[in-house]
Order: structure tokens, then sequence, then C-alpha cells
């Protein structure tokens, strides 16, 4: 996707295609220790909530900069909207 057709909505895992950072997504989720990784119905209900959002701009929270796939991986992360997740 061009600079000018950038997906305002969509997650790294959607634009796999066209970069290798969902892989980074990937790995780092893997390498958490359980006890700190989001089980996956509540990484999949975190990322739902992240893709509702106006402030998702191509994988990224426009409210605090990260990538919302790394930050919705960790249990002790949280929204910074306050009350999402």
């Amino acid at each position: 996707m061009s600079a000018s057709n950038q997906c305002r909505r969509c997650l790294l895992q959607e634009m796999a295609d066209e970069n290798d950072y969902y892989q980074s997504v990937v790995r780092y989720r893997a390498a958490l220790p359980a006890k700190k990784r989001t089980p996956d119905a509540e990484y999949a209900a975190r990322l739902a909530c992240c893709k509702a959002c106006d402030a998702l701009n191509a994988g990224t929270c426009m409210q605090c900069g990260c990538y919302v796939e790394m930050r919705a991986a960790r249990l002790d992360m949280h929204c910074p909207k306050e009350g999402q997740w």
C-alpha cells in the first residue's frame, strides 16, 4: 500500500504482505512468559476494540504511538483511552 493509500484502520497482521513488522509481533508474543501474555480470546477482543477506534492508523495508536498489537499482547498494558481495555 502506498503512503497515500495507507489503511487507517488496519492492524499490522492485515498488512503482513507489505512489511515484516507483524513477524516481530508474532515473535514478541511467543517470547512473553505465559503469566504476562494476554490470552488469545482477550487479545482478539483488545484488537477488535482498537480496530473500531478513530486513533488507529496503520497499526499504530495515535494516542500513545505504540503498535497496538504489541501493547495488546501484554496483560499488564492498557489502552491509553480510559475504559477501553
